[in-house]
């Protein structure tokens, strides 16, 4: 009898997350959905994974915060059983500024959701998936962002140093679990077609700064969500510790 899937992919409600929640369904997972908000949004991306025949919910989730997230994984294991399978793709950015503009409350805000947010969802993950514990193995894959390699000077050096974070977590994580079933990999998404970059208050970035992508265009959600799946999939069975660059060349 087949093992049954389910993964968790946290900020899924829009952009990388649904698109990456729709094709986790796809290769035969049950999903949950999470979103912080916009339930309306996450409802529609289950009922279209329902529509083509798959398992699915929406669980409502501030990732930043563990009482939230202890209630995700907790919803997750009743309804739709153990997780094998976790996607970490929950984070935000905020208005472009200098450091110096920058105020401690917005640190707080990106660092708590992009970096703590992260690392308490792995710590549930791998508490279910670790033969440690008694799981029977899975996949992580974060989401982090080719501005780790960039630094993201006079738009938001913040968001770029957590997903320089996420990158360091991946690393040593999958060296953690690296003998206990689990991989731990991360997909680094260059300028993509996502509503994330009206939150840092200029919704057509991607058509000002594509010059300076090799490929001369923005990617698409799709784009890194099969890459995500990849990842997720036996057909990387040898790869952990990875960081995955879907960014045109940038």
């Amino acid at each position: 009898m087949s093992v049954k899937r389910v993964a968790i992919v946290t900020g899924a409600s829009r952009g990388i997350g649904a698109a990456t929640a729709r094709l986790v369904a796809k290769a035969g997972y049950s999903v949950c959905v999470n979103y912080v908000g916009n339930r309306a949004a996450a409802e529609k991306v289950v009922s279209e994974i329902r529509a083509s025949g798959g398992e699915a919910i929406a669980t409502q989730a501030d990732v930043a915060v563990e009482a939230d997230v202890l209630r995700l994984f907790r919803e997750c294991d009743s309804a739709l059983g153990k997780i094998s399978a976790l996607v970490n793709n929950a984070g935000i950015l905020e208005h472009h500024m200098r450091l110096e503009a920058m105020d401690v409350e917005r640190l707080k805000r990106v660092f708590n959701a992009n970096i703590v947010g992260s690392f308490l969802c792995a710590r549930e993950a791998v508490k279910r998936m670790s033969t440690r514990h008694g799981g029977q193995g899975g996949a992580i894959v974060n989401v982090g962002s080719a501005a780790s390699r960039l630094g993201a000077p006079e738009e938001y050096i913040d968001y770029a140093a957590s997903k320089g974070a996420i990158d360091t977590m991946t690393i040593g994580l999958a060296k953690e679990v690296a003998t206990e079933g689990i991989r731990v990999n991360c997909v680094r998404p260059g300028p993509i077609h996502t509503d994330i970059h009206a939150s840092g208050g200029e919704p057509n970035r991607i058509e000002r700064i594509k010059g300076a992508v090799p490929m001369k265009r923005g990617g698409n959600p799709e784009e890194v969500a099969k890459a995500i799946v990849w990842l997720l999939s036996d057909e990387a069975s040898y790869t952990t510790g990875a960081l995955l660059d879907v960014a045109g060349g940038r």
